[in-house]
Order: C-alpha cells, then sequence, then structure tokens
C-alpha cells in the first residue's frame, strides 16, 4: 500500500477524531477509539466450502471501507470473519494484532434486516446493549433518547417496531449499535430492502451519525454508487478471491458524483465485478 495512501486515511482519522471532541461534547463519553481490523492470507467461508481464499486486507482505526462484489462472492463471508462468528479456514483474522476468536461487544453487526426484538419499544431496544454493559437505568435512559434523538426518532421511542417504517426501523439499529460505543461497526448492506429516497437519506444520516465517533466501518453492498459515496477506500471481491482495494476520491461528498475521478473509478469498479 501506498505510502500517500496510508498519509491521506492518517489525516482522515486524525479529523475524525478531532471532530468528535466537539461533537460529543455532553453526549454519551468521549469518542472510541477506532480499531484496526485484518486478514492475512485468510481462506474464509464454511468447512469443505470456502468462498474465498488467500485474502490479505487491513483495515485503518477509523476508516470507512466499502466491500462490493456480485451476490454470492463472499461479501457477507468476509464480515461475518470480522465479527468474530466465522473462523478463518486457514490464515488469520485479527483486530489490532490479536486473533480475532469469537464476537466482542467492541464490535457491532448491523443486518439488512432490523433484528429489533418486537416486544421491546424502540428506546428499549437501543437500551439493551447498555443493559447488557451494566449502565445503571437511569443512565443507559439519557443514551438511548440521546441516540434515538439523532437518528430522528425521539417522537417514535415509545413505539413497538411493527408500527413504524422499514427506515425508521433501520434508523433505530443504527442507534442502538452505535449506543454500545463500539470500535468498529460492521454493516451487512444495511439498507438494500429501502427504497432509493429512504436509501439516500440513510446514507446521509450514516454519515452524520458517525461523524466523530471514532468507530472503524466495514460496510457490504452491492450498489456501487453506495460504495463510492461511504467509503475512504472500496475493496472489490470476485472469482473467490479479493480482486483490488482503491482509493475512493473525495468520500462522502454528494457533488463528487460527476468528478472525473470518481467517474472513473465507477467505471473501473464496474468493468471488475463484470469480467
Amino acid at each position: 500500500m501506498s505510502t500517500s495512501s496510508e498519509t491521506a486515511r492518517s489525516e482522515r482519522t486524525t479529523r475524525t477524531g478531532t471532530a468528535g471532541t466537539a461533537g460529543r461534547a455532553g453526549q454519551a463519553g468521549a469518542p472510541v477509539r477506532g480499531t484496526r481490523l485484518s486478514l492475512t492470507g485468510a481462506d474464509l467461508g464454511r468447512p469443505g466450502s470456502p468462498a474465498l481464499h488467500g485474502i490479505d486486507l487491513d483495515v485503518a482505526p477509523g476508516e470507512i471501507l466499502t466491500v462490493v462484489g456480485s451476490s454470492g462472492c463472499g461479501k457477507s463471508t468476509l464480515l461475518r470473519t470480522l465479527a468474530g462468528l466465522l473462523p478463518p479456514l486457514a490464515g488469520s483474522a485479527e483486530q489490532d494484532g490479536h486473533r480475532i476468536d469469537g464476537p466482542a461487544a467492541d464490535r457491532a453487526l448491523v443486518f439488512q434486516e432490523d433484528a429489533l426484538l418486537p416486544w421491546r419499544t424502540l428506546r428499549a431496544n437501543v437500551e439493551l446493549p447498555l443493559a447488557i454493559r451494566g449502565l445503571p437505568r437511569r443512565d443507559r435512559g439519557e443514551q438511548a433518547r440521546t441516540w434515538l434523538d439523532r437518528v430522528g426518532l425521539a417522537a417514535q421511542a415509545r413505539q413497538l417496531p411493527h408500527h413504524v417504517s422499514g427506515g425508521q426501523r433501520q434508523r433505530a439499529q443504527l442507534a442502538r449499535a452505535l449506543a454500545a460505543r463500539p470500535r468498529a461497526v460492521l454493516m451487512d448492506e444495511p439498507f438494500g430492502a429501502l427504497d432509493a429516497q429512504t436509501r439516500a437519506g440513510m446514507q446521509d444520516l450514516l454519515v452524520e451519525v458517525l461523524r466523530g465517533t471514532g468507530a472503524t466501518v466495514v460496510f457490504v453492498t452491492h450498489d456501487v454508487d453506495e460504495a463510492l459515496f461511504l467509503g475512504d477506500r472500496v475493496a472489490l471481491l470476485g472469482a473467490g478471491r479479493l480482486l483490488s482495494v482503491r482509493d475512493v476520491p473525495r468520500p462522502r461528498d454528494r457533488a463528487a458524483h460527476d468528478d472525473p475521478a470518481r467517474a472513473a473509478l465507477r467505471r473501473d469498479v464496474l468493468t471488475s465485478l463484470t469480467t
């Protein structure tokens, strides 16, 4: 990986940490420190049925890495390995240089299905990981209210999941994931079931609520435009392997859609995924 790429990501991480100090003042604690996630020579999948071979991937602390590829190429397998749900068949999966040997509280997993508990209100769902951490009732109630407000659900806090829209359930799932202040957020096509307008709104919301958290993000999607909007870098999977990892020009900038460098990268990604 080039020195310029490392420098650029270091600067992004520094800016994120600085923004977080101001952006979360008076909220639930200081920003977390992002974690480094890495795969080295890793074969991933089920025993006897590997989906990916020889994966070498390094995700820097505080980075947003998007992962794209065709259906069945192993995107979710990669994410579940980083989450600790699926051990590598060969090679290693590590967090900050230590082997990932199971799920951990500082790695949050967000699915396409919202996975909210249907008998708990939205606020009670957001409080759940805080209760597991042993926070007093008053503290977890305040933090849940803060996060629901940040995702625009203050008025729906007492609603049950089946009484709100799909987009609102995804907002609640995002609030629940971030309320626990994870060092890594692993997202498996979380907006894939949403209509285009709601999806764009959720992308913007994700950018807003992640700003200042310091968390490392790995975001799996089949949507190339979504990957290039959200990611500092984009990883391309295909033919059972990691095809390439590319820096994204002007990430999280809606005005960059027609930027020549972004357009060229989009063409390259689409070409790589169809060959």
